[in-house]
C-alpha cells in the first residue's frame, strides 16, 4: 500500500497475517474491529470461512485514520 511505512524498530505498524471480515472484498482498508490477527499464514487460512465473509489476508497496521480510528490496510488476500 502506498504511503504506509512498516516500522521494523518500534513494532507499531507491521505486516501481519489475519482473518478479515469483509462483506465486499473490494475494500483496501478495514477497521480494527473487522481484523483478527493470527500467528501465521497457516492459522489465517484455517480460520477463514467464506460463508461467514471471513477471509485470510496479509495486512499492514495498525494505523490511525484521520477520524481517529485504528485501521489495517490490505496487503494481499491469501488463497
Amino acid at each position: 500500500m502506498k504511503g504506509i511505512t512498516v516500522d521494523s524498530d518500534s513494532k507499531v505498524v507491521q505486516v501481519k497475517f489475519a482473518v478479515v471480515y469483509a462483506p465486499k472484498r473490494s475494500r483496501g482498508r478495514f477497521a480494527e474491529t473487522c481484523v483478527y490477527i493470527m500467528e501465521s499464514e497457516v492459522d489465517a487460512l484455517e480460520e477463514a470461512d467464506a460463508s461467514k465473509k471471513l477471509f485470510a489476508a496479509k495486512v499492514i497496521g495498525p494505523s490511525k485514520s484521520s477520524e481517529g480510528q485504528r485501521i489495517y490496510y490490505l496487503d494481499d488476500w491469501l488463497e
